[in-house]
C-alpha cells in the first residue's frame, strides 16, 4: 500500500507545546497512511507523550493541529474518537472489576447496545487473548494481562487508528514477544503509531520511525535506512545528543 494513494490517517501540523517560556515541543509534522506501524522514538524527556497526548485530545496545543482518520482531534473531538483506540503509558484500569467487568462498563460509556457490546467483547477477547482471565479481579493479574486489558479496551469500539505509549515497558521478555506479535496482526486492519524509547521495538515491528531530541522532529524515514551496521545505536546516540547537560527537573516533568 503506497503512501500516495493511501488515506492519511494520523497528522500533526506544526504541533507545539509550551509551559511559560519552556519549549516541549515545537514544530512537529508528520502523516501516517493507512496501514503502516509507525514507532516515535526518542529518549526519556523528548516529548514524547506530550505529542501523544496532543495527538489524542487529551492534552490542547500552544499552536499547530492534530487529525485522526481526517477529523481535527479537538474540533471534532467525538467523531475522531470513534476512530481512535489509545492505550496510555500505565493506563487506568479499575483493579477491583474483572476484565469482562471492565470492558462491560467501557461499552456503556461508548453508548454501545447489548448486541454491539456482546459481539464486541468476544472480538477483543479472542484478539487479546484474554479467555483465562476474564472472570478474574483485574488486580491480581500479571502486569502482561493488564497490558493486554487495556489494549482491549482501546480496541472495543474496533478503531481505525491505534495509538500507544510506551506499551512494552514493564513487560518480561516472553510478555513483549507475545504483545509485538498482537500489533503485527493488528496492523493488517489498524494504523498504528507507538511511542518507544527501545531500539529493539523498533528494528522488531516498524516500518518507519519517527524520532523525536528536545522537544524537535530529528529523523523520519524507515529503520532500515537509519541503521549503521544493522543496528541503530549509534544513529540514534547522534541524533539525541546524548551527552549534552541534562535539562532541569521540572523541565523534565514537563516534557514527559
Amino acid at each position: 500500500m503506497s503512501n500516495e494513494s493511501s488515506k492519511m490517517m494520523i497528522e500533526a501540523k506544526g504541533i507545539c507545546k509550551y509551559y511559560g517560556t519552556f519549549v516541549a515541543v515545537e514544530d512537529i509534522t508528520f502523516a501516517i497512511p493507512e496501514g503502516q506501524i509507525v514507532a516515535f522514538l526518542g529518549p526519556n524527556g523528548a516529548g514524547k507523550s506530550t505529542t501523544m497526548k496532543i495527538m489524542t485530545g487529551y492534552l490542547a496545543s500552544s499552536a499547530g493541529s492534530a487529525a485522526i482518520a481526517g477529523l481535527d482531534i479537538h474540533a471534532n473531538r467525538l467523531e475522531a474518537s470513534k476512530q481512535l483506540g489509545y492505550l496510555p503509558e500505565n493506563g487506568p484500569l479499575y483493579q477491583e472489576m474483572t476484565p469482562l467487568e471492565s470492558l462491560h462498563f467501557f461499552a456503556e460509556t461508548r453508548e454501545m447496545s447489548p448486541e454491539e457490546t456482546d459481539a464486541a467483547i468476544k472480538r477483543v477477547t479472542e484478539q487479546c487473548a484474554l479467555q483465562e482471565v476474564l472472570e478474574k479481579p483485574i488486580g491480581k493479574l500479571s502486569k502482561g494481562y493488564r497490558q493486554r486489558v487495556g489494549l482491549a479496551q482501546a480496541l472495543l469500539h474496533d478503531p481505525a487508528v491505534l495509538i500507544m505509549d510506551e506499551p512494552t515497558a514493564g513487560l518480561d521478555p516472553n510478555q513483549i514477544r507475545e504483545f509485538r506479535k498482537n500489533i503485527k496482526q493488528l496492523a493488517k486492519k489498524k494504523t498504528i503509531l507507538l511511542s518507544t524509547h527501545i531500539l529493539q521495538e523498533v528494528e522488531a515491528i516498524a516500518d518507519r520511525v519517527i524520532v523525536i531530541n528536545e522537544g524537535k522532529l530529528v529523523y523520519d524515514g524507515k529503520p532500515a535506512d537509519l541503521q549503521e551496521k544493522g543496528s541503530l545505536e549509534e544513529p540514534f546516540y547522534r541524533l539525541t545528543n546524548y551527552g549534552r547537560p541534562a535539562a532541569p527537573a521540572e523541565m523534565e516533568e514537563a516534557k514527559a
